[in-house]
């Protein structure tokens, strides 16, 4: 089995330049903002990735369910 890496990668696939705000490229700072639309889904693919669809994109992130409980029940637990 291989072991998973602290770093988590991602993708962003949007379907027209349109829905982009920003993309901003600078010296020690990348900020990509957009639009997804109203969600039509999110899935957890593989039990590795996180994927939100939504009218205008897509957002992929792998990262397991066992890694995002920790961070939603600390969230709870603030309420």
């Amino acid at each position: 089995m291989t072991k998973r890496v602290e770093e988590h990668s991602f993708s962003v696939e949007m379907k027209s330049k349109t829905f982009v705000n920003k993309m901003t490229l600078q010296e020690g700072c990348v900020v990509f903002e957009g639009v997804l639309g109203e969600l039509s889904s999110v899935s957890i693919i593989e039990g590795l990735m996180l994927q939100i669809e939504g009218a205008n994109g897509v957002l992929r992130l792998d990262i397991t369910p066992n890694e995002i409980e920790p961070f939603l029940s600390a969230k709870r637990g603030e309420q």
